[in-house]
């Protein structure tokens, strides 16, 4: 079974209990500092990064965040994006 949790320090994607997929931030007051984002071979080809990335934009629109897009996937998906401008910070 897959689920998604929410680490405090990221998004992981378990498999049976077994992370397979995550996005992590760092947190620095009202900012999220992702960091890195990996998806197991097995899993590469399904979207389940964009999902990941979607987690994390959620949540930092629930909690008031903005996210620094500090790893080339994340960086790549917000210049291509619109959908993320409103917690893109583009600047620290």
């Amino acid at each position: 079974m897959r689920e998604m949790v929410n680490t405090g320090y990221g998004f992981e994607l378990q498999e049976d209990g077994t992370m397979v997929a995550e996005i992590t931030y760092q947190k620095q007051g009202g900012v999220l500092i992702a960091d890195h984002t990996f998806v197991s071979e097995e899993l590469r080809g399904q979207k389940i990064a964009e999902q990941l990335l979607e987690e994390l934009a959620g949540y930092a629109r629930e909690n008031g965040y903005k996210i620094v897009p500090q790893c080339s996937y994340v960086q790549t998906m917000f210049k291509r994006h619109d959908k993320y401008a409103d917690v893109w910070k583009r600047e620290m």
